[in-house]
């Protein structure tokens, strides 16, 4: 059975959070990958070996997966992210646009967890 484009984003985003970066884009990225994050070139490349670096400078990243949306061919991961296991972390949201059960564009903003906030809601 085909997996959904569900289970292939969070797929993705894992072997990315565990170091598993080149595996990750070998299985999920299409040929014609672009992406919008304002830090780097819009290149699969550029933005592959920023996650490389970051997985090596974070090699206890934790990811953990509170909400999954598919619609079509657009998949919207919302996730707890720390760059270290002591830390408060983040909320991110990734939007994947896949071609050919492939990635072929990715979106992704987050925000920082405050360690002291009003809402008595939290952030999941």
């Amino acid at each position: 059975m085909k997996n959904s484009l569900k289970e292939k984003a969070v797929s993705f985003l894992q072997l990315v959070a565990s170091g598993e970066v080149r595996e990750a884009y070998s299985r999920y990225i299409g040929p014609d990958f672009r992406h919008h994050n304002p830090f780097f070139r819009g290149d699969a490349d550029t933005l592959m070996l920023a996650m490389e670096e970051n997985a090596a400078k974070n090699p206890h990243k934790t990811f953990e997966v509170k909400r999954v949306i598919e619609e079509g061919d657009t998949v919207a991961v919302h996730s707890h992210v720390k760059q270290k296991q002591d830390d408060l972390g983040g909320v991110v949201v990734h939007i994947f646009r896949f071609h050919n059960d492939l990635i072929v564009e990715l979106w992704d903003v987050g925000q920082p967890i405050p360690e002291n906030s009003p809402n008595e809601n939290g952030v999941f």
